[in-house]
């Protein structure tokens, strides 16, 4: 290592089409330090990791990584570091040890020194039973441990990460950040952009990014600590009902409704519930919360609640009764392989039902099979009233479905692809014209119709996604991990829609890997080797599941003092002890 600093940025600038992506940031990372980089959609953080790892030209500035310039010394840089895109940059059709071979052939490593570094790093991370498997046959937390040990194999000083995590289960996450963790006890330097907050309170710095500038940066408590952020957590029978009361009396933007409780922020814990007292329903529970990385990224963001826009989100919905999704024995085999086994599910209309597991749990193909897109191999169930069996494409029209891509197609203008959607929903004329409106009101992009799609940053697209599956206003959506990679602003606009839509009768199927999304829903199930191993609301789950478990800073402290386990604690207890049964 060369100089004091692993990584260095000096005022860094760059933009694209006049508009700043990086302005003057200034960054110093000492050796072996875990940096986290957060900030919202468009905030300059892949751009800063390109411009370190020497990918970009700065318009003005510098950096440096071990002590080499990114431009100027770019090879030394290449020698030194090693740069984990958001795209897996692996050849499915190589094995797990030809992927590593080729990527010890692009950095000149002899033979021998690379058998023994790869036989290290396949121990390291546990993928030494697959080396003779095609990675294109990976489960998605294999293939990001293997980009890994592919980014690793030089032995590199530096390693920089964009956002690494996204579309990998909590148990595949724990496993890449315990990798990390020992990489830093190694002495390797660790820059990882991140959308996860939960990631970003396992470092030991952070640097909040907003519009190109640091506007943060310590470590997470002191980042928490520095906000002076207050918060109350309220718990009732209805925590809509309650929240709905609340923002009679409170600013909007205060009251944050998650899971089976209202979160509120203030000046003044004590002063506020005893004002609360006044207005809630006499029983209701109200103690102090410690306030989360989350909460001082949105408050940073001050991003108000629109309730003009909420408003207009279960337009033309009817509202309708009984169950919306039933299942009995359902089933799926592909050749000999079983996706989906035996699942039972009996989901009402007005319900946001929370659909957990693993990569490779059979989560998608049962979404498939209730949106009439894959037929099922054995059992019976109906969507919406319509047969799965006999009535796949009644189901479609019948339907909104919004997968893990987003469904849009980027070539096309914003109101070119809500056009293309009101089609295949059988929309024309007046009626199409008044929904396109609709949908561009509720997506935020009135003003940018004629942009092309591809043009739009993650939390752009998936508003408009969400609007166009919903444009014909179905009374049941499927949505299949609809926020993954999204930053947290985001999420929690679309959380408050989703919330608008079942307030109004709409039923929700949502399939997430981000444990804390479980607590928005009012029921969830857990499916493993596509087998239901546990359901019930998050509370229910908790305390059946939750007893005598590690808790993370993520945990709510309870009235009598104690902390409360979060959904992800669970959701590992649960698997751990299914994996066990089966041996």
């Amino acid at each position: 290592m060369t100089g004091d600093w692993a990584i260095r940025a000096r005022g860094l600038h760059k933009a694209f089409a006049g508009v700043d992506a990086v302005a003057g940031l200034n960054l110093h990372i000492a050796p072996g330090t875990l940096y986290g980089l957060i900030g919202p959609d468009g905030a300059g953080k892949s751009t800063t990791l390109r411009l370190l790892a020497g990918l970009l030209r700065p318009d003005r500035g510098e950096a440096a990584i071990a002590g080499f310039d990114s431009l100027k010394q770019a090879e030394r840089v290449k020698q030194h570091m090693a740069y984990m895109s958001q795209r897996f940059a692996l050849y499915p059709d190589l094995s797990v040890d030809e992927n590593v071979h080729f990527y010890a052939d692009l950095y000149g490593m002899p033979r021998e020194q690379r058998l023994k570094r790869t036989d290290q790093l396949l121990d390291f991370s546990a993928l030494r039973p697959f080396r003779r498997r095609r990675a294109g046959q990976l489960s998605g937390g294999m293939k990001q441990k293997l980009q890994l040990i592919c980014a690793l194999i030089h032995t590199p000083e530096v390693l920089l990460l964009d956002e690494p995590t996204n579309g990998v289960d909590p148990v595949s996450r724990r496993d890449f950040w315990r990798i990390l963790q020992q990489l830093v006890a190694e002495g390797i330097t660790i820059l990882v952009s991140t959308a996860y907050l939960d990631e970003a309170e396992c470092c030991s710095c952070i640097g909040l990014l907003h519009q190109g500038r640091l506007v943060r940066e310590g470590t997470p408590r002191e980042v928490v600590e520095r906000s002076g952020l207050q918060l109350v957590s309220v718990r009732g029978v209805d925590p809509s009902r309650l929240a709905k009361m609340l923002r009679q009396h409170l600013d909007p933007g205060q009251i944050h409704l998650f899971g089976d409780r209202v979160r509120v922020s203030c000046a003044d814990p004590a002063e506020l519930m005893l004002r609360m007292g006044n207005w809630l329903p006499a029983g209701t529970e109200m103690v102090e919360d410690r306030p989360r990385l989350e909460d001082v990224f949105l408050a940073l963001q001050q991003a108000p609640r629109d309730e003009r826009l909420l408003a207009q989100v279960a337009t033309g919905v009817t509202r309708r009764q009984g169950d919306a999704v039933v299942t009995r024995q359902l089933s799926r085999a592909f050749g000999r392989f079983t996706a989906v086994d035996r699942l039972d599910l009996r989901v009402p209309y007005g319900e946001i039902f929370g659909f957990l597991g693993p990569n490779g749990a059979g989560k998608s193909t049962t979404i498939r099979m209730l949106c009439g897109l894959l037929p099922p191999t054995s059992g019976c169930g109906s969507v919406a009233g319509y047969d799965l069996q006999r009535d796949g494409e009644r189901i479609k029209q019948h339907i909104g479905y919004m997968s893990q891509r987003f469904s849009l197609y980027e070539d096309l203008r914003v109101a070119e692809n809500i056009d293309f959607y009101g089609g295949i929903y059988g929309l024309s004329g007046k009626a199409l014209s008044a929904r396109r409106d609709w949908a561009l009101e509720l997506s935020g992009l009135g003003a940018r119709r004629d942009e092309l799609t591809a043009s739009l940053a993650g939390g752009w697209r998936q508003r408009l996604a969400l609007a166009c599956a919903i444009l014909h206003a179905p009374s049941v959506v499927f949505l299949d991990e609809p926020t993954s990679g999204a930053d947290p602003a985001s999420r929690r606009l679309f959380w408050d829609i989703i919330r608008e839509l079942a307030d109004h009768g709409v039923t929700l199927f949502v399939s997430t890997h981000y444990m804390e999304e479980a607590e928005y829903c009012d029921r969830v199930a857990l499916i493993f080797r596509g087998a239901m191993v546990a359901s019930g609301s998050c509370r229910e789950l908790k305390q059946r599941y939750g007893q005598g478990r590690l808790v993370t800073s993520g945990g709510v402290v309870l009235p009598d003092g104690e902390v409360e386990p979060t959904m992800e604690e669970v959701f590992v207890t649960l698997l751990e002890q299914e994996s066990l049964r089966d041996g």
